[in-house]
């Protein structure tokens, strides 16, 4: 097994070829602005592959990005006027790395990992002076992970709650809030206060580190294996879900979370 990357070359030149004219037809018509799709799916297959602990599909995945970035990198390369190449972007990212580690490549000391949070944002603060804090979250970001991003970077110029006791009194406030804009109807209302109640739920679990979008694949990936479940009893037994009484559909519900747990024991 390679340990030392020689194999990135081989790649490089690969896309290049793919991209030259008597390259590929396909790789040839993509853009930046083509590509994008693919580097959100192929992220997401990478946490896919982490979330079912499956190191092999880990691996495969981990490729696929990377030929995102090396893609993109050639790319701009031959068609934009060499802005730059893969080598730029490897140089940028190992230079930032060493630099925003000077605990560990310089004399400064960090007892832990807070210690090593701080200043990296007071690093990246200095090389991007004249940008705000919040200048370097993508509003593309998906809601979920931007909040989270947000309410972390926002903590470092101070504005967060000294304990986990104040968003969670926040939430209560937020709810209230929220069920009282129900209770008007008012449409813009109730998407205002569901999403102050959401970003509430964030900064919650941002103070007690939990990740919000792994909780809630959790709780997705659970809802679903129990509805499958209870498509498949129905199905045997031949009943129209349409057609039974709130309390009966409850019963298969329990049955299929039972059955469940005991295949998972």
């Amino acid at each position: 097994m390679s340990q030392t990357g020689e194999k990135l070359p081989q790649l490089v030149a690969i896309m290049r070829r793919l991209l030259a004219p008597e390259g590929c037809p396909w790789d040839r018509e993509q853009t930046l602005e083509s590509l994008r799709p693919f580097v959100i799916e192929e992220a997401h297959e990478v946490v896919d592959a982490i979330d079912r602990k499956d190191l092999g599909d880990l691996r495969e995945e981990l490729g696929d990005l990377l030929l995102q970035i090396v893609f993109q990198s050639v790319m701009v390369e031959q068609q934009h006027g060499a802005a730059f190449g893969i080598d730029d972007v490897i140089v940028g990212i190992s230079e930032k790395m060493e630099r925003r580690h000077p605990h560990v490549f310089g004399d400064e000391r960090a007892d832990d990992s807070r210690a090593v949070l701080e200043r990296w944002e007071q690093l990246k603060a200095k090389e991007k002076a004249g940008r705000g804090v919040l200048d370097g979250v993508p509003r593309a970001m998906p809601a979920l992970l931007r909040a989270q991003r947000v309410g972390e970077k926002a903590a470092h110029i101070g504005l967060d709650w000294p304990d986990a006791q104040g968003p969670r009194d926040k939430l209560d406030e937020e709810i209230g809030e929220l069920d009282e804009a129900i209770r008007s109807g008012d449409y813009d209302a109730i998407e205002s206060e569901l999403g102050d109640v959401l970003f509430s739920l964030v900064s919650v679990a941002r103070k007690h580190d939990v990740d919000p979008e792994a909780a809630l694949r959790r709780t997705v990936d659970t809802f679903s294996a129990r509805a499958s479940k209870v498509e498949s009893l129905l199905r045997e037994r031949a009943l129209d879900p349409r057609a039974l009484a709130a309390s009966e559909l409850d019963r298969v519900w329990k049955e299929a979370k039972e059955a469940l747990r005991r295949e998972r024991a």
